[in-house]
């Protein structure tokens, strides 16, 4: 059987970056915050994290403070994905020498690879380590797509243990769910399809918006993993104009400007990401106001 590395929710944390680098002060307490709120997985160093924007060795400075920060309360799963398999494998094993319980390893971006490719990449960075493997699909930032029989030839490798699915298409996630075995976890990579991916199988969302709301984003997934659809679906479409409102802008852009409205210290978006407009500004003003978070 395959290690299930977590169920429920797994906030894709935010880096939070002084003007020379990682303010580690500022990530105990967002980390703390999650912590204290139910939060069952932390994810660093993710597309949330702006780890395409940081160096090598802040990606696994970061994730060691993370896994002392931690300490074993829940797992920490480290971004080791790129767009090289080579670099893939170094980040890969870094993040295993540095203490992480797993990795969500992206879909090679830019290059477009072949499905042939994807196998090929994936093969070769599960077998550089033995922490357990999420695979990440999000085409819409990578332009690739993992398909669903893919996925079930990926799901051969021991670990090789699930996938973060941020595709949008569910008739995807049926197939991968009928394709690969039981013990192949899929979960949520859009807040806003968490109920109907945990509906056909799913074991809870890698969220955006638990940075912000970790407790309600919990709790909805606690509802799901409890069969309890018709409550989690009220909660679900009660967080909708919350999660689009997180994904006015390009991720992380308005939810790292929520955290600083809301007063916590998280820096500056590093380039070429930048402020949202004043549109945007706005709208996310508005939505934590009506979510009851008071803007400082």
């Amino acid at each position: 059987m395959k290690q299930t590395l977590f169920t429920g929710s797994a906030a894709a944390i935010v880096t939070p970056f002084t003007e020379t680098g990682v303010d580690y002060d500022a990530l105990g307490k967002l980390l703390d915050f999650q912590l204290e709120n139910g939060t069952d997985a932390i994810v660093v160093c993710g597309t949330t994290g702006e780890a395409s924007t940081m160096t090598y060795e802040e990606r696994a400075e970061t994730i060691a403070f993370c896994v002392r920060h931690a300490g074993g309360r829940v797992p920490v799963i480290a971004g080791s994905g790129s767009n090289s398999t080579e670099n893939a494998v170094t980040l890969s094993r870094e993040a295993e020498r540095r203490g992480a319980d797993g990795l969500l390893v992206v879909t090679p971006y830019y290059n477009k690879a072949s499905q042939a490719g994807l196998i090929r990449h994936y093969q070769t960075i599960a077998a550089a380590v033995s922490l357990p493997i999420i695979l990440y699909n999000v085409p819409s930032r990578t332009g690739v797509s993992i398909a669903p029989e893919t996925c079930a030839a990926l799901a051969e490798a021991p670990n090789i243990v699930g996938i973060k699915e941020a595709s949008g298409n569910l008739g995807n996630v049926q197939r991968i769910r009928a394709l690969c075995p039981e013990d192949f976890s899929i979960w949520s990579g859009n807040d806003d399809e968490t109920v109907p991916i945990c509906a056909l199988g799913g074991k809870g969302v890698i969220s955006v918006a638990a940075n912000v709301l970790p407790a309600e984003v919990h709790r909805l997934t606690q509802l799901c993993l409890k069969n309890d659809f018709a409550a989690a679906g009220k909660l679900q479409v009660h967080l909708k104009e919350f999660c689009d409102a997180m994904f006015c802008e390009v991720n992380p852009i308005p939810v790292k400007t929520a955290l600083s409205l809301l007063g916590w210290r998280v820096g500056e978006l590093r380039s070429p990401l930048c402020p949202p407009s004043g549109e945007n500004l706005a709208r996310i003003k508005t939505v934590l106001a009506k979510y009851g978070l008071p803007v400082t």
